[in-house]
């Protein structure tokens, strides 16, 4: 049998996705399945961007520029003016989601072995992005116990060799939601500087900040621009995962020009979802108002609930809609597939996602799980119920 690629062998499962054919199965037995486990918002897409494909007249669809359209980025730009953040259309290029973003910047800094270092818990697909790119994940260790903050500057510092090309964070982040402060950005700023690094930030959520926070870009830090990455995302800000449209964005004209050849080579990002994108950017501030004080009733519901079931521990999210739960278990991964396999409420039961799939270090993680708060507050506290009546019942 001719053999698979040692890259191909080493690409990570999706903790997000790998428990999918047991909810599948469980569904077919007449079990509702809650799902907590992905980032998929019930947040309805903006009409407007709705319109704008129903309602358009192509009569072909053609290939848009590599680098996205240019209304389309030149809006962009105008949006990110807004944000305090000063780009030009030129420092844009648009991208099929921030995931072909992420691998185009991993691409265009790295070689074969080089290391990227990354707080965690992350976002799981950096590990498959990194080892696609032949890449290293170095992993510095957030704790829950201080609700996933930046760990000091010198443990970044530690890590640091010949082979470290960038420091990578998510801001706010994914899985945690925890929010980087102005004065942590500068502390990375200030490293990445010293060290002649990147500074990539995936800042997806940037609209998604709590309790009177204000997100703090990497791109608004004065003296950083030709070490500042950022990866964007329409999916979760217009609530259109499915557009599949993202972008990559920096004032380092080498990297620009170095990004745009590897999005030549699959010629251009999609043209209706580019419409439907550059539609969503005329959303009214209404929009995220409602969004947020949604987002922000659930979180709390979220949070009180879980702090009352016994030996949970729960970080505070002050951002995107995510939070990380520590459970009295030893292992998560099989806690999550016997909820979906040997458990349910009522024909009902929840789908979590085991959190040892966001960290790199070995062993991190195994009693923990990622819920996504993107759910009416109804059924997150049923959903957290049914985690307690479990708990009470479960056998390691």
């Amino acid at each position: 049998m001719p053999s698979i690629s040692t890259k191909g062998l080493a690409m990570p499962e999706s903790p997000i996705r790998k428990l999918v054919p047991y909810a599948e199965n469980a569904k077919k037995r007449g079990i509702n399945v809650i799902h907590l486990n992905i980032g998929q918002p019930d947040i309805k897409t903006p009409q407007v961007a709705l319109d704008a494909v129903k309602n358009n007249t192509l009569d072909v669809i053609a290939y848009s520029r590599t680098e996205g359209s240019e209304t389309y980025r030149e809006k962009i730009a105008a949006y990110y003016k807004k944000q305090n953040i000063n780009v030009t259309a030129q420092e844009i290029i648009v991208t099929t989601g921030g995931s072909e973003a992420l691998a185009f910047v991993m691409g265009s800094i790295a070689d074969a072995d080089d290391e990227i270092i990354i707080p965690e818990p992350f976002y799981a697909n950096y590990n498959g992005f990194a080892t696609a790119a032949g890449v290293h994940v170095v992993p510095v260790v957030s704790k829950i116990e201080n609700n996933f903050a930046l760990p000091p500057i010198e443990e970044f510092e530690k890590l640091i060799t010949s082979k470290t090309k960038a420091i990578l964070i998510c801001n706010p982040g994914n899985p945690t939601g925890y929010l980087y402060s102005k004065e942590e950005i500068k502390k990375l700023a200030a490293i990445v500087k010293k060290h002649n690094l990147f500074l990539i930030a995936d800042e997806v959520y940037r609209e998604f900040t709590y309790d009177g926070k204000e997100h703090y870009s990497i791109l608004q830090e004065e003296g950083l621009e030709e070490n500042a990455i950022i990866v964007d995302s329409v999916s979760k800000r217009y609530s259109m995962c499915g557009a599949r449209i993202g972008c990559l964005v920096s004032k380092n004209k080498e990297l620009v020009k170095t990004a745009l050849k590897f999005a030549q080579a699959r010629l251009s990002p999609p043209t209706y979802a580019q419409i439907a994108s550059e539609a969503a950017l005329d959303t009214p501030n209404s929009y995220f108002t409602d969004v947020i004080e949604e987002y922000v009733e659930r979180r709390n519901i979220l949070i009180t609930e879980l702090e009352q079931v016994n030996g949970v521990r729960v970080a505070k999210p002050q951002g995107a809609f995510y939070c990380i739960a520590e459970l009295p278990i030893k292992d998560a991964d099989k806690f999550a597939q016997w909820l979906l396999e040997d458990f349910n409420i009522d024909n009902e039961t929840v789908m979590v996602a085991p959190a040892a799939g966001f960290y790199a270090t070995k062993g991190l993680g195994k009693n923990q799980i990622r819920i996504a708060y993107v759910l009416d507050k109804e059924s997150l506290k049923r959903a957290v119920h049914i985690i307690k009546e479990a708990l009470a019942v479960y056998q390691d």
